[in-house]
């Protein structure tokens, strides 16, 4: 089932018209997250970035869009599937039909939908960067809009070469993140990820590998600038995501990597999500 504004429906039975502007525009955002044992994972955090996305792109906030309400929205989507450990939901908010570029109005719809996690760490994973295009630095990439043509773009690029996943640079040519989610560089005891005034998305998971990291005094952490030269010279390096969690990267280009590091924020993470903290 679909929900659609709150009322559950048959997929079939979902009727987006052609004046739609997440279909026109792309005038939409979305939140993905993740349900285990009955509970959004950091939903806290989403539902306060979903709040900021919205008043920067200045959708009109229902009053009806608290946390407890959008909390039960999700779980009353998730109860409509067959059993599982965990689900993948996608949450996507987007301005009512009508207008061109300016719209008639501010107000918004949504949609919830929920399938089944089943995503698995892999045990190799292989990196490259994409080059044809570029995800521009500033505050308008940090946040997740329906205008995903550069993920989509390396996405294609990376089924057709044999790559897990590609690196997305700026304008800069600095490295920003992977096509679906967050990147972290590790070299000796100092660990880096692009700043978010590179143009990376403001992760919920990235948030939590932070806040993971900075507790760990044996390390250095960088939000900074990141040449993909970098990336070759790394000891690690993985990705973050709100679905996959952690995944260690194994090799980019020739270059191979340890895990070591990687797996340890995976577990702690997974810890985190549980407790849900």
């Amino acid at each position: 089932m679909i929900n659609f504004n709150g009322e559950l429906q048959n997929p079939e039975n979902i009727k987006l018209s052609l004046e739609n502007r997440a279909f026109k525009y792309g005038d939409a955002i979305f939140e993905t997250v993740k349900v285990m044992h009955k509970k959004v994972v950091f939903w806290e955090d989403h539902y306060f970035r979903l709040m900021a996305s919205m008043r920067m792109l200045r959708m009109k906030i229902p009053i009806e869009f608290t946390l407890e309400f959008l909390e039960q929205e999700i779980l009353k989507t998730v109860a409509t599937q067959n059993e599982a450990i965990a689900y993948r939901v996608r949450l996507n908010v987007f301005r009512k039909d009508g207008g061109l570029y300016t719209p008639k109005t501010n107000k918004i719809d949504f949609t919830i939908e929920a399938k089944e996690s089943t995503y698995q760490t892999k045990d190799t994973y292989a990196l490259d960067v994409y080059k044809d295009f570029y995800n521009y630095s500033g505050l308008l990439s940090t946040i997740k809009t329906n205008n995903r043509m550069v993920n989509t773009l390396a996405s294609i690029f990376a089924d057709e070469n044999d790559l897990d996943n590609c690196i997305l640079l700026n304008e800069k040519k600095g490295v920003v993140e992977v096509t679906n989610g967050n990147i972290f560089v590790v070299k000796g005891n100092v660990v880096k990820t692009p700043a978010l005034t590179e143009g990376c998305i403001k992760g919920i998971t990235r948030l939590k590998v932070l806040e993971i990291l900075f507790r760990n005094k044996e390390l250095t952490i960088e939000e900074t600038s990141i040449s993909p030269f970098e990336i070759q010279k790394a000891d690690e390096v993985f990705i973050t995501n709100a679905i996959i969690g952690v995944q260690p990267v194994t090799s980019y280009k020739k270059k191979t990597f340890s895990t070591e590091i990687g797996k340890k924020i995976a577990s702690n993470l997974k810890i985190l999500q549980i407790a849900g903290n």
